[in-house]
């Protein structure tokens, strides 16, 4: 659920080019909190394929060594993130197996966005790659991904139906990109440049 300064109905809107500068400065004022625990920044979620329609917040993903909860909330409370408190912000499975994962809210007035943290090299890393990736590997896979997610919005725009509902279609998407995958020996590259300290 969002914070109550989050709240609004679910929008999908068209690609934005400042997304892409939006997320280096995020990953600039992560880095800067995180410091040396933070081993690789990327860009993910909608907002990290050029051309795909999108929810206008943006998903920062952090590979860290080791999640540690008190350390890494600290660290992101001092920098004004609020880390968000549902059990599935925690975990989630991912390649059958059961991941670690810690969610963070903007501070309070800051632009929308999300700011997940996962241990480096685990599957559900890998995911979030592989999701933005895929979508930017194949433009009619990424429209009709942005077409059915207009529509998904506009017929049910509260955000935790939308989460439900969108779920089930992303394993069916992600079920596609394990094949591409496969068929093009496609392998994560973490960082925005592909090294391993995000420069």
């Amino acid at each position: 659920m969002p914070f109550p300064d989050e709240s609004a109905p679910v929008t999908v809107v068209e690609h934005q080019p400042r997304w892409a500068e939006e997320f280096e400065r995020l990953s600039g004022v992560v880095r800067g909190a995180l410091g040396a625990e933070a081993r690789a920044i990327d860009h993910i979620g909608s907002t990290s394929v050029p051309g795909l329609a999108a929810k206008d917040c943006v998903d920062v993903q952090v590979q860290v060594g080791a999640l540690d909860e008190e350390r890494h909330v600290g660290l992101l409370a001092a920098a004004g993130f609020r880390c968000r408190p549902e059990p599935w912000n925690r975990e989630e499975i991912s390649g059958g197996r059961a991941c670690a994962k810690l969610v963070f809210a903007p501070p309070v007035g800051a632009r929308r966005c999300n700011v997940h943290l996962r241990e480096v090299g685990s599957p559900n890393a890998r995911f979030a790659l592989l999701f933005r990736d895929y979508l930017r590997s194949d433009s009619a896979t990424r429209d009709a991904w942005g077409a059915f997610k207009k529509r998904l919005a506009a017929c049910v725009p509260d955000l935790p139906d939308y989460g439900q509902i969108k779920g089930p279609a992303t394993e069916v998407l992600m079920a596609a990109a394990e094949r591409w995958a496969a068929d093009t020996g496609w392998q994560p590259v973490s960082g925005r440049h592909g090294h391993a300290d995000g420069r």
